[in-house]
Parts: C-alpha cells; sequence; structure tokens
C-alpha cells in the first residue's frame, strides 16, 4: 500500500526568555510569540479507507500535549522541564518535547514524521526523530 503523510497545525501563544549567555544577545528577556505547531504523520493508507488515522484524534492528540500545555504559559517557568532547565525554550527545544510527548500515543501503524514550531513567519525549527 502506498505511505500518505498527514499534517495537521495548531496554533498557541506563549512566552519564553533565553539564557543570558552569547548565542542569545537581545533575546535574553520575556518574549512571547503566536506558535504555529505543525505536526505530520505518515502510514500505509489502504485506498477503501482513504486517511493516515482519524482527524479528529490527531485533533485531540495535539489539543491536549500542545495547545493545552502551552497556550497563555510562559514556557521556562510553567512546564515542568523547562523550568527545571532539562530543556533552554528554542523553538528546535520546543519540537523535541512536544515529540517525545506525542510520539508513544499514535495509533498503530503510524509514524511520527515531522514536529515543526514556528516562531515568525520567517523563523521555523523542525524535529523529525533523528538522535
Amino acid at each position: 500500500m502506498p505511505t500518505a503523510y498527514l499534517t495537521r497545525i495548531v496554533e498557541f501563544t506563549a512566552t519564553h526568555r533565553f539564557p543570558e549567555t552569547p548565542e542569545f544577545a537581545g533575546a535574553t528577556h520575556d518574549h512571547s510569540h503566536q506558535y504555529k505547531c505543525a505536526v505530520t504523520v505518515k502510514a500505509a493508507v489502504d485506498p477503501t479507507k482513504g486517511g493516515v488515522m482519524s482527524l479528529p484524534a490527531l485533533k485531540k492528540l495535539l489539543q491536549l500535549e500542545v495547545v493545552a500545555r502551552f497556550d497563555g504559559r510562559h514556557i521556562n517557568k510553567d512546564i515542568a522541564s523547562f523550568a527545571a532547565g532539562t530543556w533552554v525554550a528554542t523553538g528546535e527545544a520546543l519540537a523535541m518535547y512536544i515529540w517525545e510527548r506525542i510520539v508513544d500515543q499514535l495509533p498503530q501503524g503510524v509514524t511520527l514524521h515531522c514536529v515543526r514550531i514556528e516562531e515568525s513567519p520567517h523563523l521555523y525549527s523542525e524535529y523529525r526523530g533523528e538522535t
């Protein structure tokens, strides 16, 4: 059976800050973004069923693990792994963190292909599960 890809985009507003290091000079103050999170899954598609996975199921998963978790929050203060310093609140880290939250919750036969975090129309990060 052919493999198809399905992408669902959700949006959330969150605040973050970077550590005071030379790499982040000029961006170490609290600031917010209207983030877009695009999650792409893939699976072999049976033409008689027509889709990669249930759209309502994917929407519910992203609402729970992305929107409800991040919307209106300060990532550095309100999200435990970031508050503890396990992660620095970059777009790359958000993509990897979200990957970890959803990869094992997908239906059997569905594979997580990519998590994309867009901070602005000109800046985005992607993670595809590589180590």
